[in-house]
């Protein structure tokens, strides 16, 4: 599926989708745009590395490219967007989020594929029960490159894992996605409101159908797009993510649902 098929696909979908949200969720606190670093791995001390994965041994790579996204947001808009959603959801359900990683399914995928396997590996070692790669680029061939990565990691029932889009799970008239457009504008309003630039879209008429000089799909952002709408995205994002999280780690054996690793230290651990 390209992203233009992707795009149409959503908007069929957002309109009647049912969320999948429970009652927790919606107890939560209003959900704010910080993003803390106590759940960023690159941030973390081995003690508090070592502490959230006893707490909650998940970890979430965020996926993404620099590739055009209108003239408003930044090219590395994909990334940053899952990285974020990520943060918010280790927030609040556990977990540790991987840096940003963005190498994408148009590289050669005969290479890029044991690189990532290689990764997760790597993660897996140091004691995670569960690996979710979550894009913010909504092609069918991330996903598919994730989850072939994974499955040599995953294969023996130890660990659970998956690749899925950041809105894969979220998917609802509150909850969805396009390029550069109402969705992924919104998101960056919410997360990162010093990176978006509404000026440079001008007030004349956008092509909205990702073709030149404006390359948008979705509805145009200038009038559908806001701070609020990208904070409810993000949120309900983060909390199904978060709950899939959960899911897949009761998926295992009960002596398999604990982090595996001694300690985060020099003898026990050294680098991912």
């Amino acid at each position: 599926m390209d992203r233009r098929a992707f795009i149409e696909a959503v908007g069929g979908l957002a309109a009647g989708s049912l969320l999948a949200a429970d009652a927790g969720a919606q107890e939560a606190s209003p959900m704010t745009n910080a993003l803390p670093t106590n759940v960023q791995m690159q941030f973390m001390r081995p003690e508090q590395l070592e502490a959230a994965g006893r707490a909650f041994p998940a970890v979430y790579v965020p996926l993404g490219l620099i590739e055009w996204h209108g003239r408003h947001l930044p090219l590395g808009n994909d990334a940053i967007k899952s990285h974020g959603v990520l943060v918010k959801c280790a927030e609040r359900h556990g977990g540790v989020v991987y840096p940003p990683v963005y190498f994408h399914d148009g590289f050669d995928r005969t290479h890029l594929v044991p690189v990532l396997t290689d990764l997760f590996q790597r993660l897996r070692a140091t004691g995670y029960r569960v690996i979710l790669a979550v894009s913010g680029h909504n092609v069918q061939g991330q996903i598919a490159m994730a989850n072939e990565a994974l499955a040599p990691v995953v294969a023996d029932g130890t660990v659970a894992g998956m690749g899925l889009w950041e809105v894969t799970l979220s998917m609802s008239a509150d909850s969805a996605t396009d390029h550069a457009a109402k969705w992924e504008t919104s998101n960056m309003m919410f997360l990162y409101p010093d990176l978006v630039d509404m000026a440079a879209l001008g007030d004349g008429p956008l092509a909205l159908d990702m073709k030149a000089p404006d390359g948008i799909g979705g509805l145009d952002p200038r009038v559908h797009a806001s701070a609020e709408v990208g904070r409810r995205n993000v949120e309900l994002a983060a909390d199904a993510i978060g709950r899939k999280a959960h899911e897949l780690l009761q998926s295992l054996p009960e002596t398999e649902r604990g982090f595996r690793i001694e300690a985060i230290s020099p003898e026990h651990w050294w680098m991912v």
